[in-house]
């Protein structure tokens, strides 16, 4: 029997709440040969490098079923060279999940990692890539969820790229769509993100923008069939198609959502209601007696990390419960060595979504007592 209660908002760092459109459009069925579907995939595939300020053929898109960790998976498998080296720099979760792919690939990697609430220092990438010859590609997180920190991507990558000439890869999962990225300005190689992020898609795959020159070096490299990421631009670029069973109604629903984000302003038009809904939260959960995280020189707009109040009436567990009840949902926290919760700003909610929430969230606190 399906449901016809109202979706509770999700604060979360995705799967986000999506529009009632997006969600329309996958009320249809389309064979994955079929001609309407496989343009559908083309203009996907040329509109992403513009939402990264490039175009082709100097970067392609490369669209990849799963979630976005199987992006990431697929660039690290693909691009890596037998007898690379990679450079991981690590300050939260999905810095570390990088760390994991590679070594479970068995990539000869080295690892600058960082506490969860700091940025990675810029001289140390500097001295290990002066040191270290061997290190090929680098990867780093733009946006790391962990925390909502945002990692300054354009300065390391004129030391990766310019002073170094190393590839780079960078993980944008909670950014890419929300915050402004200009991949060539960038000195970016790889860039990746996933349909259920900041474009408000829903889940099914991720997508990779690759400039076009590292992308074909990556030919005989692949670690894996299913990830072989330039086997997957090399069979779209032929036929337009997936090389093995896309997720069509994912693809569906992430054209239209494309549309919507034109219709917005762009990426620009986006980051704005997403600073407004970061404004509106910051400005009512300080007075509530809530402490982020993060220093605010470090804290993005796409989501942030809450400390636990210091009461002993405060349990995560049942103030989760009771939000949920009211009709909100948040998100547990990740950070390893502080207590917190995390609300996200993104997704298809708007300041007074996010008002509604504090007064939740307020009610909430009276009836703990906290």
């Amino acid at each position: 029997m399906i449901s016809t209660a109202k979706d509770k908002p999700l604060f979360t760092p995705g799967p986000l709440t999506t529009s009632r459109t997006v969600k329309q459009a996958m009320q249809r069925d389309l064979g994955s040969r079929d001609f309407e579907f496989v343009e559908l995939v083309k203009d996907i595939r040329r509109r992403l490098p513009a939402l990264g300020g490039v175009a082709s053929p100097e970067y392609e898109a490369i669209l990849m079923q799963g979630s976005g960790t199987f992006s990431v998976e697929a660039v690290l498998s693909t691009a890596l060279p037998p007898g690379g080296k990679l450079l991981a720099i690590a300050n939260g979760a999905y810095g570390q999940r990088i760390i994991q792919i590679a070594r479970a690939h068995k990539i000869d990697i080295v690892a600058l990692t960082y506490p969860e609430d700091r940025q990675p220092a810029l001289a140390d990438i500097d001295e290990t890539l002066s040191k270290d010859a061997s290190i090929t590609h680098v990867a780093v997180v733009h946006s790391e969820t962990t925390t909502g920190l945002i990692n300054p991507i354009e300065a390391i990558g004129a030391l990766v790229k310019r002073k170094h000439h190393r590839r780079f890869i960078v993980d944008a999962m909670s950014s890419f769509g929300g915050v402004p990225i200009n991949l060539a300005e960038g000195d970016i190689d790889f860039i990746v993100s996933s349909a259920n992020k900041c474009i408000e898609g829903v889940p099914g795959f991720g997508f990779i923008i690759a400039r076009r020159e590292a992308l074909l070096e990556c030919e005989g490299r692949a670690r894996t069939v299913s990830l072989d990421m330039l086997a997957q631009w090399k069979g779209l670029e032929s036929n337009g198609q997936f090389r093995f069973t896309p997720p069509t109604h994912a693809l569906l629903a992430f054209h239209q959502a494309l549309d919507e984000l034109d219709g917005e302003g762009g990426v620009a038009g986006r980051a704005k209601r997403y600073r407004a809904n970061y404004g509106a939260l910051m400005a009512g959960m300080r007075p509530l007696g809530f402490r982020e995280y993060l220093r605010p020189a470090d804290q993005g707009y796409i989501i942030v990390s809450f400390r636990y109040p210091d009461h002993p009436d405060f349990n995560f567990d049942r103030f989760y419960t009771r939000l949920n009840d009211k009709g909100f949902v948040i998100y547990p926290g990740k950070v390893s060595n502080a207590d917190c919760f995390r609300i996200g700003c993104i997704g298809r909610i708007f300041p007074a979504d996010v008002r509604a929430l504090l007064a939740a969230i307020h009610e909430t606190k009276d009836e703990m007592g906290f």
